[in-house]
């Protein structure tokens, strides 16, 4: 998936909390199986957004910290902290400068978010902060689109309202992260992914595809309300019961650092 440069998700904070689709149950009970995201082990959310992943970290008794840049994504993910009454230490800073100890964390964790990294530098400053016995773990939760099904259709409408998005098309794989884990001279690479579908309603379908980057994130305010409006009646005349079951693809990579 190839960033928009100029997307700003502090735009979206409120449907990106609302609306997107957080990480599921089963990805987290699949990484404790292999001893992420355990009791007292120490875990940074690169990326944090709205929390998904350090919320569903510190459920289990990690310790964890969610580092991000824009200030809203943060204030929005420590209300649902506090909601939640779960501990979470959330600080203001960036994948490639955590501001965090050498050698401190027992995993380094991104989620939906590694293409907005500058990877290099990223790669760099995760292998600083890990453990030597340490772990990275990148994970995605993507929207699937298959022979012009809804999602498809929604992405053909972003297109044709936002010409310069171009993160359509895609399968929920991402083979570039192996490449720039490898690279960096991480080692241990592996992989999952398995299909898990999320349910929407027509507002929540809306939401989420509002709090995204070629919509949300990017478009002026006049643009955003047009193409709202038409994703709202192209939703009423293909499901009118108002009920959405979206496919989409968990993909997990786990590796560990340079020796």
């Amino acid at each position: 998936m190839k960033p928009i440069n100029n997307a700003d998700f502090g735009k979206t904070a409120d449907d990106y909390l609302t609306h997107q689709a957080g990480f599921l149950k089963s990805l987290f009970e699949k990484l404790q199986s292999q001893g992420i995201g355990i009791r007292n082990q120490g875990i940074t959310d690169l990326g944090a957004g709205t929390g998904s992943l350090s919320l569903g970290f510190a459920a289990s008794g990690s310790q964890v910290t969610g580092i991000d840049p824009p200030a809203s994504m943060l204030d929005a993910a420590r209300k649902v902290a506090v909601h939640a009454n779960l501990a979470v230490q959330f600080q203001l800073a960036s994948a490639e400068q955590t501001q965090l100890l050498a050698k401190s964390m027992d995993i380094v964790a991104a989620g939906q978010c590694w293409h907005w990294f500058n990877r290099p530098a990223a790669c760099k400053e995760i292998a600083r902060i890990l453990k030597p016995s340490g772990k990275i773990v990148v994970a995605y939760y993507d929207w699937l689109p298959l022979r012009e099904n809804l999602v498809r259709q929604t992405e053909q409408l972003i297109e044709k309202f936002n010409p310069q998005w171009k993160g359509g098309n895609q399968l929920g794989i991402h083979p570039q992260i192996f490449g720039d884990l490898g690279e960096a001279g991480f080692n241990n690479i592996e992989s999952l992914t398995y299909d898990e579908p999320a349910q929407y309603t027509h507002e929540g379908w809306r939401g989420r595809i509002r709090a995204s980057a070629g919509v949300g994130a990017t478009m002026d305010q006049a643009t955003l309300s047009a193409f709202d409006a038409e994703l709202k009646q192209r939703l009423e005349e293909i499901s009118p019961d108002d009920k959405l079951l979206i496919p989409h693809r968990v993909f997990i990579l786990i590796a560990s650092p340079p020796c």
